[in-house]
């Protein structure tokens, strides 16, 4: 059998994934996920006087915290396979990366295991969006200095 028959005969019994269910659990989790976002962000502004604006960083912080409390008991997993794409919501999904990292390598110990390696899969986005928050400010900046706006 050459590799194109075995790479046929592969597809032939492979089960075919029904994307539309695929999609729509993607979508429904993903949707929990930003739900709960935004209950997190009305109890910081009913509770902690924050204002819309105010109230997004502490938000995010905490759907890290839950996202890593998920993934330390094992539950993130099981949400990842059911759901698919829809659990990659980019601010739970960044938690998850974190923490996998860390509790992957933590039998290598605290510092050379846990330390060198937690930013292993998430360090890319650390990079990539300080350099972007860097060049969206520079724009500004020239742009309120030339007098094209005062945002």
């Amino acid at each position: 059998m050459d590799a194109k028959q075995y790479e046929d005969l592969q597809q032939s019994l492979s089960p075919k994934p029904s994307i539309l269910k695929n999609c729509l659990k993607a979508f429904l989790v993903g949707g929990i996920f930003c739900t709960i976002g935004q209950l997190i962000t009305f109890f910081y502004i009913a509770n902690f006087n924050f204002t819309e604006k105010t109230a997004g960083n502490p938000t995010v912080a905490t759907m890290i915290f839950l996202s890593m409390l998920l993934t330390g008991f094992g539950l993130y997993k099981k949400i990842g396979q059911f759901a698919g794409a829809g659990s990659a919501v980019p601010v739970t999904g960044f938690g998850n990366a974190v923490i996998s990292s860390a509790i992957e390598h933590k039998t290598e110990g605290f510092v050379l295991g846990v330390g060198g390696n937690i930013f292993k899969l998430a360090g890319s986005v650390i990079v990539f969006g300080v350099v972007s928050a860097f060049v969206v400010a520079l724009v500004k900046l020239i742009l309120v200095t030339m007098g094209v706006t005062n945002w």
